[in-house]
């Protein structure tokens, strides 16, 4: 996403040679200036999938480049989701939460201890189910899953799977590595784990007592979340802040990339901290779907986004003395490729 400039003084000339109010006015108008630009910069990124079609290929590339670095979150149009399909598990679900989970949770012990008037740290307010789907499913074995529920999910979790490969392909592509790369080394020896998590998390008498959901990373890889439309509540901590991710309307698919894709990257693309605030108004449903290294899976950096190793420092003053001012970078791969046995020709700078 391009960085936004920081506003300065001077860009409000010439809105002030044509204000006509007082003093105080004009205050608030700057003011307004300048939470308006605060609340474009904290704009979520989305990737619009269409785009990868058209000439605006490598803008949108660039964009899903920055949000995985910079970001760890991103939003998902045109993704070929199903959006009907994407209804259907959102109605079910709610339907099977009123049929099957609604009464036991509100005479839960922990709806109890909210009588209580200290926070609770331990425990979440939510009320949630996983299903999983590969390398085996458990979906026809969860106790009053409808067949509608576990028909329709098992569809809708397919189109996601295919959804989850082609974002893997294009970080892979972003991060210079083999397209493939990333689902080879989620696969192990049964193929990648994939599960939902099903959450409910009721409306809460009391939401400064608890959090819907504590703060914490994702240890997987890429998840990918069908919210609510309606209630709030999902937070993600950028730049020293929590940032509220709004509903998601029109069906976008909310990305978050986990721990295992930081590990691969090196570190380039980065796992966030999230957490769920409970919330006074509303049931906030979230169908959050995990594509995961299998069990088996060893994850490690790429070795191609590793930086040189094994190289003794002498070999590399002998380098650094000849490119000294050429790019750091080429310098790098140089040495990279002479411990892969490649050679690579750099241009000499005095």
């Amino acid at each position: 996403m391009p960085t936004t400039p920081v506003l300065m003084p001077y860009i409000y000339s010439s809105k002030l040679e044509h204000l006509t109010h007082s003093e105080s006015h004009l205050e608030e108008d700057i003011h307004s200036l300048i939470l308006k630009q605060q609340r474009k910069e904290m704009d979520i990124p989305v990737i619009d999938l269409n785009d990868l079609d058209s000439e605006k290929r490598s803008e949108t590339m660039a964009l899903l480049h920055e949000a995985c670095e910079k970001w760890g979150f991103f939003m998902v149009d045109n993704h070929g989701v199903d959006k009907e399909l994407m209804e259907g598990v959102k109605h079910l679900m709610n339907l099977h939460y009123k049929n099957n989970m609604k009464d036991a949770f509100e005479i839960s012990e922990m709806a109890a201890r909210l009588e209580s008037n200290g926070f609770i740290k331990e425990k979440d307010w939510e009320s949630t189910f996983f299903i999983k789907h590969r390398p085996s499913s458990n979906i026809h074995e969860l106790p009053g899953l409808s067949i509608d529920l576990s028909k329709t999910m098992e569809e809708y979790t397919d189109q996601l799977i295919k959804l989850a490969e082609k974002l893997s392909e294009l970080m892979c592509e972003n991060l210079g590595i083999e397209k493939n790369h990333i689902m080879e080394a989620f696969s192990g020896s049964q193929g990648p784990s994939v599960g939902t998590k099903a959450a409910i998390y009721p409306q809460c008498p009391r939401p400064e007592l608890i959090r819907g959901l504590r703060e914490h990373t994702d240890a997987g890889g890429i998840i990918l979340l069908l919210q609510d439309d309606q209630v709030p509540g999902l937070e993600f901590f950028k730049d020293g802040k929590w940032v509220k991710i709004p509903p998601s309307k029109h069906n976008k698919i909310f990305v978050n990339i986990g721990d295992q894709i930081e590990i691969l990257s090196n570190g380039v693309y980065k796992s966030v901290t999230h957490r769920v605030m409970a919330m006074k108004d509303g049931n906030r449903l979230s169908i959050a779907t995990f594509y995961n290294p299998a069990g088996d899976a060893i994850i490690s950096p790429a070795p191609k986004l590793l930086l040189p190793n094994h190289i003794c420092f002498q070999d590399y003053l002998n380098l650094y003395m000849k490119t000294k001012f050429g790019d750091k970078g080429l310098r790098f791969q140089s040495l990279k490729d002479l411990v892969n046995g490649r050679q690579t020709v750099l241009t000499t700078e005095n």
